[in-house]
């Protein structure tokens, strides 16, 4: 502290640091002996203590870092630390004092991962407290209470010489009934970065910002027009609200120089929310709750655009796939790699249509960067020639005394992108409490220091951070890329330009064995019977397309919920996995079984031949075409189906509607004859389950037919003959009435001659006619003989009726 004093504005050399440190170190040796030669238990060394004694490793009082200001510190400024101190032990701790300690400098990464693991130890090196001046003081601690403090030095007073990061502690000493010396009683290391000069070669830092989410859409959706979306749980619209994990990312990650990694699924989910979507067992008609969600999901995906425009985005395979369940269980099962190329095809259109930007698919990106030789071949198979993997999985390369680049080439065009281990999983843990929080925040800048002191070589370093950060990790990422972009070490780099740069040729390029694939995430893998049930319901689908008049209601919706059903998410969830995928093909078989055949209850001909109708129902809200029926005897000797043993006819059925389709039959035979009907695609494969019913035949012979035949015969006699006679009353009729017409003119004509002669006229009633006498008559043949006298044809005496 002399040599800061006596030289403002100047840090001490590391030559004159050393030699302070040694020289207190001697000086305390002689006196330090002398008390190690009292008795033990000694009122002596009660009374004047050599030096403070801690109690236990973890010490009796509780130390908490909550923040640190500046992370990384420059010459001029003030480092304030602030936290609290809690009395764990049963006694009361009095003459409490809270101060700074600056430790050795940690010049290798794994002295900085060795503190980390000892922060709280009282028994570790803390160094020489800083000027009392910059302490504390608590005149009493109660047992199970908490005190903040808070405080701030400036840079120029910590001692910092030589850049790097140093061991920075908060001690706590104090006294306690049963010991009452001064004695470090609690202690929390941390890290303070020294690097107030502008580094010549810079470290080029990239950082992984994922959207990634579970999965939250199922395989169903509306028979209306829009196809009304359906998700099994709600769980999306947290996240994506004001203060969910997802809004945390987004909004933090809008103003900081990351690249995207996104997957496509959670924008299409998103996007489908923005109107109207169902949950089963939800009143989807309360337009507080779903219309309130629409707006959520509108504003989301508005923030998602503005924070990504001119920012590199990277997109994943749709949902997410399981790349290394893949490679180890599903590369067997046929039919699996397709859809790992189908996800990656869809992604770039997906991503593109709902974010406007063109984003890169060329990356895979295995689950925590762990592969082996199988998940790179199947990583690549769907066209991704770049692979993000992990450090801590990946070969640094032999005898390096540095981190190498992240690019290496391993062979047939694939660069390995190694993310680095320690920056990528230093958020790893909870961050909700501030202590950890800032415990992490120093600990990456001090990693990513380290790192840039280790060699004058221009470097590229990936981070990788955990898939789903939660909204604390989130805030504590951000806050250390923040921290790191504005330090003197570092600078910011897209994923793309990383992957480009000059790999290091001392770096490793061996693919590490399937041996050393770790066991810990080898057992949360997909097994084969998921890839299994995956191909199974592609096989289902295929089938079932192929008769739709408009296949994409189908196909799509199946289709992304077969890619979600691989999904890197279903770790550590088996069971959930195995209801979603069950799901997924228990609806396409209950949509596949609305179109069917009818079943039918046994038919009789009476006859040697009929036609035999077979009803084919669908009801689905699309119509269905592409089919046949065909009807088939089982026994063709007794029964042929349009002279044959079966007969295809082509099926076509419009939306929520039946058609019946006739078969001519064929009897040969009396009894019964079993028929199987039976639909099928055009490529022959069957379609649905067969209908089967009985045909009873009863067989007409020649001696029932010519009976038969002469009944309709006399039936068609008797007829003409009613016919006949019908026909000759008719005309007899109308020969009466010609007849009678006749007469009645004859009349006419002797009214005539009446006239003439007046004797005639005043004895006959005036329009009266003279009787006709039965002479006058037509004869019929059917006439009696007469049996009376022919009476005189002369004529009567005036006034004389005249007799017929």
């Amino acid at each position: 502290m002399a040599e800061a004093a006596d030289f403002q504005g100047t840090s001490p050399s590391p030559a004159r640091r050393w030699l302070r440190r040694t020289g207190a170190v001697l000086a305390g040796t002689p006196l330090l002996a002398g008390f190690l030669q009292l008795p033990a238990g000694s009122p002596a060394e009660a009374a004047t203590p050599a030096a403070p004694r801690a109690a236990s490793d973890d010490g009796s009082v509780a130390v908490s870092v909550d923040s640190l200001t500046p992370g990384a510190p420059s010459e001029g400024d003030t480092v304030t630390v602030s936290g609290t101190v809690t009395n764990k032990g049963k006694k009361a701790v009095t003459d409490a004092s809270v101060g700074l300690r600056v430790g050795s400098l940690l010049d290798t990464r794994s002295s900085i991962d060795t503190a980390a693991k000892n922060s709280g130890d009282v028994d570790s090196p803390a160094g020489a407290e800083i000027d009392d001046k910059y302490t504390e003081k608590f005149s009493k601690l109660t047992p199970g209470v908490s005190q903040p403090y808070t405080i701030s030095v400036p840079a120029d007073e910590l001692d910092l010489g030589q850049d790097g990061v140093y061991d920075l502690s908060v001690t706590l000493t104090g006294e306690t009934s049963d010991q009452p010396w001064e004695q470090t009683l609690g202690v929390r290391h941390t890290f303070l970065p020294w690097q107030p000069d502008e580094l010549d070669a810079k470290t080029k830092t990239t950082f992984m910002w994922p959207l990634v989410s579970t999965v939250h859409m199922t395989a169903e959706t509306g028979s209306d027009e829009e196809q009304t979306p359906v998700f099994h749980d709600d769980d999306l619209a947290a996240e994506i609200s004001p203060g969910g994990r997802l809004d945390r990312m987004v909004a933090l990650g809008r103003d900081l120089d990351v690249t995207w990694v996104i997957d496509p699924d959670l924008l299409a989910s998103v996007e489908a929310m923005t109107t109207r979507y169902e949950i089963p067992g939800e009143n989807t008609d309360d337009q507080d709750v779903v219309g309130g969600h629409q707006e959520v999901a509108k504003r989301w995906l508005t923030e998602v655009q503005k924070a990504v425009a001119d920012k590199e985005v990277v997109a994943l395979p749709f949902g997410d796939p399981d790349l290394a369940s893949l490679a180890h269980h599903g590369t067997s099962v046929t039919g699996s790699l397709r859809h790992l190329k189908e996800a990656t095809d869809v992604a770039a259109r997906t991503v593109e249509s709902i974010l406007y930007v063109v984003p890169s698919t060329d990356y895979a990106w295995p689950v925590e960067g762990a592969v082996d030789p199988s998940i790179i071949k199947v990583a690549t198979s769907a066209g991704a020639d770049k692979v993000i993997v992990r450090g801590d999985t990946f070969e640094g390369g032999r005898d390096l005394t540095y981190t190498p680049t992240a690019p290496r080439p391993i062979g047939g065009g694939t660069t390995a992108v190694v993310a680095d281990a320690r920056l990528s999983t230093v958020f790893d843990g909870d961050m909700t409490r501030a202590s950890a929080s800032t415990q992490a925040v120093q600990r990456f800048l001090a990693q990513s220091l380290t790192l840039a002191l280790q060699t004058d070589r221009p470097r590229s370093v990936v981070v990788a951070p955990q898939r789903t950060p939660s909204a604390a990790q989130a805030q504590t990422m951000a806050e250390a890329i923040g921290a790191l972009q504005d330090s003197t070490w570092s600078q910011p780099q897209d994923l793309t330009t990383a992957a480009k740069s000059k790999p290091d040729p001392a770096a490793g390029t061996d693919v590490p064995p399937a041996s050393a694939y770790p066991k810990s995430l080898r057992k949360q893998e997909l097994p084969r019977s998921a890839f299994e049930q995956i191909a199974r319901t592609q096989d289902k689908l295929d089938r079932f397309k192929v008769i739709l008049s408009d296949q994409s209601r189908v196909v799509t919706p199946f289709g992304r919920a077969l890619n979600r059903g691989m999904a890197a998410s279903w770790r550590g969830r088996p069971a959930e996995a195995a209801i979603y995928r069950s799901g997924v093909e228990t609806y396409l078989d209950t949509l596949s079984s609305q179109v069917r055949l009818i079943e039918k209850s046994e038919t009789k001909l009476s006859g040697r031949s009929a036609t035999i109708p077979v009803t084919v129902q669908n009801n689905l809200v699309q119509g269905v075409e592409h089919l046949v029926l065909r009807l088939t005897s089982t026994n063709p000797t007794r029964l042929q189906i349009d002279g044959d043993a079966y007969e295809e006819q082509p099926v076509a059925v419009s939306g929520g509607h039946s058609q019946s389709v006739k078969f001519t039959t064929n009897a040969n035979a009396n009894g019964r004859a079993t028929v199987v009907a039976q639909l099928y695609t055009q490529d022959g494969r069957p379609y649905g389950q067969p209908v089967t019913f009985d045909v009873k035949v009863t067989e007409i012979t020649a001696t029932v037919m010519l009976v038969i035949g002469g009944g309709v015969l006399l039936l068609v006699l008797a007829g003409f003959r009613m016919y006949t006679q019908r026909k000759r009353a008719a005309a007899r009729q109308a020969e009466e009435r010609e007849q009678d017409d006749a007469a009645d003119a004859a009349d006419a004509d002797a009214a005539d001659k009446g006239a003439k002669n007046p004797a005639v006229s005043e004895t006959r009633p005036t329009g009266e006619s003279a009787p006709r006498t039965r002479e006058d008559a037509p004869e019929q043949p059917s006439d009696p003989a007469p049996d009376t006298a022919p009476e005189s044809a002369d004529p009567s005496g005036t006034g004389e009726r005249v007799d017929r």
